[in-house]
């Protein structure tokens, strides 16, 4: 080990204690930080002469070290029999680096302090966040999975479904702690930032003030919640709120902008978004805040004139073979009833592009494909369809009806027809996309490349589906739903910051894999073995400072490592 030091591009020294190590995949010399420091000029307020202090400090390291690395003879007994579960996991203390970088530890130990509870807060928080990433299930899985952390978990089930009703009462609080935390020390571009909504569902057929049965991402006839989730320009995670499930998309815009400009200060920043937002009740807002908007705009959706202008070769400007756009410049006239019952009526000064994209156009038929070899299965077998399951086909057939009350196709079989014409109109604007702003001074560049980065927010809500399991929801009581996505909403800020750690270099569903995969067995007293080590280990150990490719280590070194991620960042 030796003593690292760099100079940062504000011209400051940071000193880090670092060891090299030979990396046997690639046969090359490889540098893992140990124990980060801090900057040199802040040092020198605390100790007179930093460098040869922590120089001291590392030659004591060394000699240790050394020591620790002598042969071990260990005594096996074959007929001992297992007892219990000896295998625990070790890749969450790269989780709780950043759990702690986030100080979410003094959250939750500030409002202990005003608490009657003799529960520990940060503890079943750190457990749920934890499981959610590594092990996503219920509560109660991750209750009786909570021997596998080298944590002190002394709590009991009620203790962790009584902390879901407290952890309700913080939500917004956390959100914004959460925020001005990645702030300060990752800096936050919010100029432009990216708004979607999906829905999670709940297998249940009971309803309530929260759970609606509504339009299902899904197509799935339970009741759902809507989610709303703002992005910033880095893709990491703002802040999020819940709606009722029969709430259409378009309504939940306004009311989270405007607490996250109330509460979080974001004030002037672009909202991206997809044509579910473009309202004239949305646009109107946003158009006269201090950012503005970028929507999409539907093609087929939209009137003769835009359909036309689309269509029309004349303005377009190529990029090469496969990609064309064109702009101008329009005003907008937007008549709605504000909260208060006001009637407005206004115009806006929008720019519009349109562009001509061939990749989009071969994705766009591929996409169809399967719905028109649905579409021509139901002509040909009628009775294996209903309503329900002919989503999207029953639009290429020809004056389908259905049973009301049991959705069953009315239309006879013979009567049934693939309409070639609505396929050949829904072909004609393949490849074609429209995108509105009131930023009319913008680039036609500018306005594609902002709304292009619209992908990471729907890639983002992937990862809370599938690598965090985040439906179905397991739990019913609304202050009980509404704490489980807060704790989804933190594994997700913990992971993203993570990935960016590594620059992107992997994915969430591969670094949580490997991290869930990085585990260790009781094979003899304190000592226990690691069984498993990759590239994303290695990737993310050199970023947080943890080296997760040694084979054997004993309790008290995993304790020091976990005890590490835990001291102020």
């Amino acid at each position: 080990m030796y003593l690292k030091k760099y100079r940062t591009k504000t011209n400051r020294v940071y000193l880090a204690i670092a060891e090299g190590y030979h990396d046997p995949v690639t046969k090359k010399t490889r540098t893992i930080h140990v124990q980060k420091l801090g900057y040199l000029d802040e040092l020198e307020k605390v100790c007179a002469d930093p460098i040869a202090h922590f120089q001291a400090v590392i030659d004591a390291m060394n000699i240790e070290k050394k020591e620790k690395h002598q042969p071990v003879s260990i005594a096996l007994d074959i007929s001992e029999r297992v007892s219990g579960t000896t295998r625990k996991n070790f890749g969450y203390a790269a989780l709780s680096d950043v759990y702690h970088e986030l100080e979410l530890d003094k959250f939750f130990a500030n409002r202990q302090q005003s608490l009657h509870v003799k529960f520990n807060l940060n503890a079943i928080a750190r457990l749920l966040i934890f499981s959610r990433l590594l092990t996503p299930g219920s509560k109660k899985r991750a209750y009786e999975n909570r021997e596998r952390y080298f944590e002190r978990n002394d709590m009991s089930l009620d203790d962790v479904y009584r902390f879901l009703t407290l952890l309700n009462r913080y939500n917004e609080a956390l959100q914004v702690w959460i925020h001005e935390r990645i702030t300060s020390r990752y800096g936050r571009d919010t100029t432009i930032t990216y708004y979607d909504v999906t829905n999670y569902y709940f297998e249940t057929d009971e309803q309530d003030d929260l759970r609606k049965k509504g339009v299902s991402k899904e197509h799935r006839p339970d009741p759902i919640v809507q989610m709303g989730l703002f992005m910033d320009n880095s893709g990491l995670p703002i802040a999020y709120q819940l709606f009722a499930g029969n709430n259409n998309d378009c309504t939940t815009l306004l009311p989270i902008i405007k607490r996250i400009r109330r509460e979080f200060g974001i004030g002037k920043a672009v909202v991206v978004s997809d044509k579910g937002m473009n309202t004239q009740k949305n646009a109107y807002y946003l158009a006269n805040s201090r950012g503005g908007y970028v929507f999409s705009q539907s093609v087929r959706g939209g009137t003769k004139e835009l359909k036309a202008f689309v269509l029309k070769e004349e303005g377009y400007e190529w990029i090469g073979q496969d990609f064309k756009s064109k702009s101008r410049q329009f005003t907008r006239d937007v008549e709605f009833e504000d909260e208060d019952g006001k009637h407005i009526k206004a115009k806006i000064a929008e720019k519009q592009v349109v562009f001509y994209s061939r990749d989009y156009d071969r994705k766009a038929k591929a996409d169809r494909e399967p719905v028109i070899q649905k579409a021509k299965s139901l002509i040909q077998e009628p009775g294996k369809f209903n309503k329900h399951n002919t989503f999207g086909a029953a639009k290429y057939i020809r004056q389908i009806e259905y049973d009301n009350t049991t959705g069953e196709i009315l239309t006879p079989k013979s009567d049934l027809r693939f309409d070639e014409e609505k396929l050949r109109e829904d072909e004609l604007y393949d490849g074609y996309y429209a995108i509105v702003t009131c930023r009319h001074d913008a680039t036609d560049d500018w306005i594609i490349d902002t709304y292009k980065g619209l992908w990471r927010i729907e890639e983002t809500f992937k990862v809370t589906k599938s690598d965090l399991e985040a439906r179905p929801v397991y739990v019913s009581r609304e202050d009980h739903i509404q704490s489980h996505f807060l704790t989804c909403f933190v594994a997700l800020v913990i992971i993203r910051l993570l990935q960016h750690k590594i620059s992107g270099k992997h994915s969430p569903e591969k670094i949580l894999d490997s991290l869930a995969n990085s585990c260790c067995t009781n094979f003899q007293d304190n000592y226990y073995v690691f069984d498993h080590y990759d590239e994303v280990l290695d990737d993310v150990g050199n970023a947080v400072g943890i080296d997760f490719g040694k084979r054997f280590r004993t309790l008290a070194e995993i304790k020091k490592i976990i005890a590490d991620t835990k001291k102020q960042k």
